[in-house]
This record gives C-alpha cells, structure tokens and sequence, in this order.
C-alpha cells in the first residue's frame, strides 16, 4: 500500500467537536463497514507477566528508551484487515427538482444515475496491536477491527497469521485477537495508577503502514473524560499518534505496558500533539470478559448527571463543588429503586470519591451488572449512604446486538420501544426505534432513527418479540423499515 493510499485509509470517524474547528478522530483503518467476523469464545490464559525487569539509561533531554525497543519491540504486531461495504454509485439528489423542469432532458439525463444496484466494494484498513500471552492472544482496539471480514496479524519478523475475533467492546473500545502461535514474546503489564504528568512514555506502531515506529512523550493529563467514550478515564499523551497507531501499546519508562493508544484530537486528521490512551487496567477487565464470555456486559445506575458548578454548591449548601448532580432518574432503574432522586449529588461509590461529574460514568460503567454499591449522597444538606443493585444497559432501554441468541444469528441492531408522542410522529401504533446499527444491519443499509415494524412478516413492539423471532429464523431476514414517510423492506444476512 503506497503512502497516499495509506493517507485515504485513515482516521476517518470522527467521534465529537472539542473546541472551535476541532474535531476528535478515531484512529480507525476503515472506508466502510464490511460485515463482522464470527465470534469464538472459547477461555484462555491470559495477560502473561516476565519477570525480567526493563532498566532506564538517563540520557541528556530524556530517557533512552532504546533497550525497551529491543526487549518489547517484537511484541507489538501490525494488523491488515479486509472487508466489504455497500455502495450505490450514489447519484445526484432529485428530490428537489421542482414539478415543471422534470420533463426536461437534463432531468432525464440525471435520472439515470438514480436507483443503482447495490454493489459490494472491497475494503482494508490496518492498525497495530500487542501479544497479551504466549499462544497468541492479541490486544487490540475494538474499531480497528469492526466490521471485518477478515484480519491478518503480522509479527515483527515477518511471520503473518489469519486472526479470530474473540470478541470487541465498542463502548470501551477494546478487542481480543487469536493467532495459532505459541513460544511468542509478550508485554509486561503495568500500573497506570502510577504515571503522573510529566512522566516519559513511548508508543510502538504501524502509523500509515510504517511497522514498528517508535515516538515518545510525555504524559500530559490523566483521567479524560471524552464525548461518547465516558467509560473510559484516558491517559492523554504528546506521544506522537498516527492512523496505523490505534491498538498498540503505550509503555512507562520501565519497559511495562501502561494503555492501548486510541485516538487523537485533530483538526487534520493526523497527530497535532494531543493524543489519548486507554488505561492498561480498563482493558485488562474488558478483555478477560472477552474471553471467557465473547462479550462485555456493563452496569448501569440509569440517571443523567451534570457537573456540580460553585454556585450549583453553594444553593445546595456543599461548601466545594464536587460529585455528580443527578438531573434525571430513569423509572424504574436502579438509581430509582435505590431511592436517588434529582437534585441529589453523588459524592463517592464504595468509598471511592467522585470529583466530577465524569468519573461517575467511569466507575460504574466497568463494574457488572448485579453488582452492589454503596453511595455517598449529599441530599436536603446533608450526607447519606444509599445502597443500589446495579442494572445492565439491556434493562427496559436498548438492546446491544439484539440478535445473537442460542442460534448465532447478529443481527446488529440498538432498538427501544417508540414512547407516545414519537408513535403520534410517526403515525404507527407499535415499532421499535433503531438508536444504533452495527454488522450484518449496517451492511444492508439499515440506519439510526429508522422504525423497526416487523421482521419476516410479524409485527414488533417489544425487545422480547425480536430475539424469539430471530431465534427461529434463517440466514436471511426481512425487516420492515419506516424511514420518513417512506416504508421499505430491507434484506439482512444474519447467517
């Protein structure tokens, strides 16, 4: 792959605006969304630890990470994934031509290039990941691998293996990768609780194509919170971070692995000196349920927070704005069951102090459904302890891959029951709204905000409705979707 072909192939999805002009970017390999890879779920060992210890040379202007390269170079793999999406060959837009120029043949000429058959276009897409274990278990990010067909891991020398999927967790962005080695070299796993800012770390990746690249930095910030990743508390770094970069690792100066570089804020879509990791130690709990279970499961208190402000503190008589204002309760959630109601400020869960609004979501969204907590409330100026049985995200709200059931079908779609006004809206009296699509869905075309109105013919109105139709179905299923004013029948290969 030449170097302008690498550059079209890189960070593309762009995750939220930060600042004027500015926009996060995930460091994913993608031009489309080809259909995902079969899960394999079988348990294995996970996260060796050698015992040999990494020294550091002091050198004037920084550390000389050079015996670290050789000791934990060979451990970081370059990942080429390949892939299929749909294409329409597009057109023109039509819609907007008004009733008397529709005679003309400019019109008709246009016309033509309307309604093109779907068409499968080839992808491929690369990343970087790390060997976790000895047999061939591979740390990587989970949208460095969505959606693949295939995925091919490539060790430093030169050796190249066909990867299975164990598993992906899009919401702390982290996958597991197997390859049918064994005797291989692996990382040391390290303690992020450790670094502080200022601290030297180095980054090992594939960033365009360029295997086994080495920048370094420093850290810049811990605990950032980011919009649409609040589950996960990044390391930011000024290491430098590229498209190709997204899965590897991020090492202390010792030589231990400390985070899994994920992303960047660009303007370019390239590196600009911000660059984020995700903690070891998130990813290690993330990647054990990968493995053993083929997926993640989070808890969920089902509230919304905002952040405790001065003057916020000061009408709620807290003398320093600190914790996690609840807004809103959700009915019926466990944040209600427990008896949190808005206004309440949430000060710490199991001792642990929450600061900001954004450590919340951390801490409770990498805890397991079924779990119990105590939490620190400041409410009616006072403090109180509350004790709450976590939820999981599939209670009462969204179902995440609806369709995997006894029979292996993925459907890949994010659904929840229409409320009152939106079937008003929408002029039907049952459906189910699509707030995410992934897979086999996304494939075919389906999109967030479509009505989900029946699938082979039988009518949906509830989460339970779609897993037993699914669980009887074949390869092939036909969705009725509401999109607009307009309906359609949309064909799923779920097989």
């Amino acid at each position: 792959m030449n170097i302008n072909n690498a550059r079209l192939i890189g960070a593309i999805a762009i995750s939220a605006a930060l600042c004027a002009g500015g926009l996060l970017v995930y460091q994913s390999s993608y031009a489309g969304n080809p259909p995902a890879v079969k899960l394999d779920h079988k348990a294995l060992p996970l996260f060796n630890n050698p015992p040999a210890a990494i020294g550091q040379t002091g050198a004037v202007g920084g550390p000389n990470f050079s015996s670290i390269v050789k000791r934990f170079g060979p451990t970081v793999v370059h990942i080429n994934v390949r892939g299929e999406t749909v294409s329409t060959g597009g057109g023109p837009d039509l819609s907007q031509v008004p009733p008397q120029l529709r005679d003309s043949p400019f019109f008709q000429f246009f016309q033509q290039f309307q309604n093109q058959t779907p068409r499968q276009v080839p992808t491929e897409g690369l990343g970087s990941g790390f060997i976790i274990s000895s047999d061939g278990l591979v740390l990587t990010n989970a949208h460095v691998v969505k959606g693949a067909k295939s995925v091919t891991v490539t060790l430093t020398d030169h050796r190249s293996y066909k990867a299975r999927v164990l598993g992906s967790d899009a919401k702390t962005d982290i996958a597991v990768l197997k390859i049918d080695a064994r005797n291989l070299p692996t990382v040391r796993i390290g303690d992020p609780s450790k670094l502080e800012p200022g601290d030297w770390v180095l980054a090992i990746g594939s960033p365009y194509g360029f295997y086994n690249t080495v920048t370094a930095g420093i850290v810049s910030a811990k605990s950032r919170a980011l919009p649409d990743d609040s589950m996960v508390p990044f390391i930011q770094t000024d290491v430098a971070v590229n498209p190709g970069n997204s899965g590897g690792p991020l090492f202390n100066t010792q030589g231990d692995v400390v985070g899994i570089n994920s992303q960047i804020f660009t303007q370019t879509g390239a590196f600009e000196g911000l660059s984020f990791a995700i903690p070891i130690n998130v990813a290690e709990k993330v990647a054990r349920q990968l493995i053993e279970h083929g997926h993640v499961e989070h808890a969920r208190l089902g509230i919304a927070v905002q952040t405790v402000t001065q003057q916020l503190a000061n009408s709620f008589g807290l003398q320093t704005p600190r914790g996690a204002l609840v807004a809103q309760v959700n009915e019926g959630s466990p944040a209600a069951r427990a008896g949190l109601k808005a206004g309440d400020i949430i000060l710490s869960v199991n001792g642990q102090p929450v600061n900001d609004s954004s450590d919340l979501p951390m801490m409770i969204g990498l805890m397991r459904p079924g779990q119990k907590v105590e939490l620190g409330v400041w409410s009616n100026h006072h403090e109180s302890r509350l004790g709450a049985t976590l939820g999981g995200f599939n209670d009462n709200s969204i179902v995440a891959d609806a369709g995997h059931g006894a029979a292996g079908h993925g459907l890949g779609l994010q659904v929840r029951p229409l409320n009152a006004t939106e079937r008003s809206q929408a002029q039907v009296s049952g459906g189910l709204l699509v707030q995410g699509v992934s897979g086999a869905a996304e494939t075919a075309g389906v999109q967030p905000g479509d009505i989900l109105l029946a699938i082979d013919g039988k009518p949906v109105q509830s989460i339970a409705q779609v897993r037993a139709i699914l669980k009887g179905a074949g390869n092939t299923v036909a969705l009725l979707i509401q999109r607009g004013n307009n309906r359609i029948f949309v064909p799923v290969d779920i097989g």
